[in-house]
């Protein structure tokens, strides 16, 4: 197939400009310059106002420093997304970069920026001492107020924003917007029992020629590849897993025919590293990491790990609310099985919650009190089938006390649970 014609090729491309930051810039830059023109050629006798009617030595300098201030505000727009990039990696979650370099309003400033600088330069080289773009200058300067409104929006959201809180919020609602829509396709199928597996052995197994991260499946074409050489496909990975060159991506079970590898390949989306699409878990597993770097003895910021906590709390409420079986059977329109895509169960996404979170911060009075907290409210608001593992988190969590607090008193208060760690009711 052609680079862009597979449906891997497409989302692949699709993730880059997600996350690029100078395509937005790029078109910023285009449209000032065609904007540039148009105003040129759409200036008249009476209009702009006289009031607004510029010498050549005003206007050619007014341009001229519209230029320079673009430049300059580009510049410590891209010093403040190093920051943060600095600040991310550093004290949060490098994996949450995946999720700040899609930011649209940072990508709209830059596109202001680059575009008001493309309209004041393209201006400058119409500027003769009996022909002024009067217009031109006048709608220069108020993009240069709507960039300075939108510069300011910029470092206002920022400056908010990049604490662990406002972070760990945003993480969670993408997640969980992810979980109830994103990943309906796979989700909301239903499963059938066991009788609906292939029985016999597969006869063949498909492999990927590339390595990567898997990102996303085409479920709906998987069916029908499926469904047009009547067999069924079992998926061996998981969304999210890494898998090497000549890992054994797809078994085929029966059929009439056989399938293209390629063809079934390029419906399985790989990349250097998993993204969110149809991965709730990653977000998890950002909401996860943030919280154990809070407790790392360099930072020692259990009331940080404390906030994240309770956010993964809202999400474990989510995920726990709904069937997740562990695996789903796909089928086609006439109600035959198709593919099988293996999914992530209760156990699996509250071991992620809880288990690094507790092994890190088991030493914390607080963080052993908040745990607590988080998994009585899920025995309180889940339905019986989840409790057994909650159950298994809290003997774990009941064993590292134990260890960790050897004098009776000290261990009492941290078996007691705090929606606030510490300070709270309980």
């Amino acid at each position: 197939m052609g680079v862009l014609t597979s449906w891997a090729s497409r989302f692949r491309l699709r993730q880059y400009v997600k996350a690029s930051l100078w395509i937005v810039p790029m078109f910023g830059f285009v449209l000032g310059a065609l904007l540039a023109e148009l105003a040129v050629a759409a200036e008249g006798a009476d209009w702009p106002p006289t009031v607004w009617h510029y010498s050549a030595t005003t206007a050619s300098g007014l341009l001229t420093a519209i230029v320079g201030a673009m430049v300059a505000l580009l510049g410590f727009v891209v010093t403040i997304g190093v920051l943060v990039v600095q600040q991310a990696t550093g004290t949060l979650s490098p994996r949450y970069m995946r999720l700040w370099y899609r930011d649209r309003l940072q990508k709209a400033v830059l596109a202001t920026f680059t575009g008001t600088f493309a309209f004041a330069f393209s201006l400058l080289r119409t500027i003769e001492s009996d022909s002024i773009p009067d217009l031109g200058v006048t709608l220069a300067g108020a993009a240069v107020a709507i960039s300075l409104v939108l510069l300011l929006i910029y470092l206002n959201r920022f400056t908010h924003s990049l604490r662990p809180v406002a972070i760990a919020e945003l993480v969670s609602r993408m997640s969980e917007d992810v979980f109830t829509h994103g990943a309906a396709a796979i989700r909301g199928a239903a499963p059938r029992g066991d009788e609906t597996m292939p029985s016999d052995g597969p006869v063949m197994r498909i492999r990927t020629q590339r390595g990567g991260a898997i990102q996303a499946f085409n479920v709906t074409a998987l069916v029908a590849e499926a469904t047009r050489h009547d067999c069924v496909f079992v998926v061996t990975r998981l969304i999210g897993d890494f898998v090497p060159p000549g890992t054994v991506l797809v078994e085929v079970h029966g059929g009439m025919s056989k399938p293209d590898p390629a063809r079934v390949t390029d419906l399985v989306a790989l990349g250097a590293e998993r993204t969110i699409e149809q991965d709730p878990a990653f977000g998890l597993r950002i909401l996860v990491d943030i919280a154990i770097r809070a407790l790392s003895p360099a930072v020692n910021d259990p009331t940080t790990a404390v906030q994240v906590i309770n956010y993964i709390e809202w999400l474990l409420h989510t995920i726990g609310s709904t069937s997740l079986p562990g695996r789903y059977v796909l089928a086609d329109h006439r109600g035959r099985p198709r593919l099988v895509v293996p999914g992530r169960n209760w156990e699996n996404y509250l071991q992620l919650a809880v288990c690094e979170i507790r092994d890190y911060g088991s030493s914390s009075v607080q963080i052993c009190r908040r745990l607590l907290a988080m998994l009585d409210g899920l025995l309180d608001a889940l339905p019986q089938p989840q409790h057994t593992p909650v159950h298994a988190e809290m003997r774990l969590l009941q064993e590292a006390v134990e260890r960790q607090f050897t004098d009776s008193a000290r261990r009492a208060i941290a078996q007691q649970a705090d929606h606030q760690g510490i300070g709270g009711q309980y």
